[in-house]
């Protein structure tokens, strides 16, 4: 328990860490954003397969692939549904948030719940890891996460400045995005420690919550800025860097 609850805070910290960044280099160039956010998709891609997708399938037995299927569209479809009713990371972090304009402050601060929001099925992904028993894997798949979440903290910075709130509000709202993830790691992790007999299709589930935020948000975020080709690699490298984890740690 002491190790879901350390994670779940590095996972919700990460995010106060790039808020943090963000700070510091709040005027960094897009092509430095879109290489660490097509890096941490990479990161993310891996996790979700090797540490979430195939073990559902391993767990689930003779019904595994269905569960697996059933858990991927259900996932995706959850994250659907919610971006109905919230604005897309690519929809939202484009020049108009930059413009120095009080007018711009309603749509960043929705902006902002619209990463609260996709935060907290990222936490239970995290969180519904533990319940394989893998420590190592669950990590990994948290390591990836939170690795997500520095540019993703690091994006909600800027155009909260410049749309007039004060540093110490803007600090304030990036933490409570992080904050909701840490919310979700432990609901992740009691869902599947109460029912076991649900680990299966949660895997799954958070699974199809990460292919649709990295195939929805991130990866369309990385290649609106003319960077497609180094965002590409990015991701190649991010995914061939958790294989390569994955497979020396057995």
């Amino acid at each position: 328990m002491k190790l879901v609850l350390l994670t779940a805070l590095g996972v919700g910290g990460a995010t106060i860490i790039g808020a943090l960044i963000g700070f510091v280099f709040r005027r960094a160039s897009h092509k430095f954003s879109d290489i660490v956010l097509s890096f941490a998709a990479g990161v993310m891609l891996a996790a979700a397969v090797l540490g979430l997708i195939i073990p559902s399938l391993e767990y689930g037995g003779s019904f595994g692939l269905p569960i697996a299927v059933a858990g991927i569209f259900a996932g995706a479809l959850c994250l659907n549904l919610i971006d109905k009713l919230v604005p897309h990371l690519h929809q939202l972090a484009g020049p108009d948030t930059e413009e120095h304009n009080r007018t711009q402050l309603n749509k960043v601060l929705l902006f902002v719940t619209a990463i609260a929001i996709h935060n907290l099925p990222e936490g239970i992904a995290a969180g519904v890891s533990f319940g394989t028993d893998d420590p190592a894997q669950a990590l990994l798949i948290a390591g990836g996460i939170a690795l997500q979440n520095i540019p993703e903290g690091m994006v909600i910075i800027g155009p909260m400045l410049a749309a007039g709130v004060s540093p110490a509000r803007t600090f304030v709202y990036g933490m409570l995005t992080g904050l909701v993830e840490v919310a979700g790691t432990l609901i992740g992790y009691f869902a599947v420690s109460v029912a076991s007999a649900v680990l299966p299709f949660a895997l799954a589930f958070a699974g199809g919550t990460m292919l649709y935020v990295i195939s929805d948000e991130m990866i369309p975020e990385t290649h609106a800025h003319g960077h497609q080709r180094g965002a590409t690699y990015a991701l190649l490298v991010g995914f061939c860097l958790m294989l390569a984890t994955d497979v020396l740690l057995g």
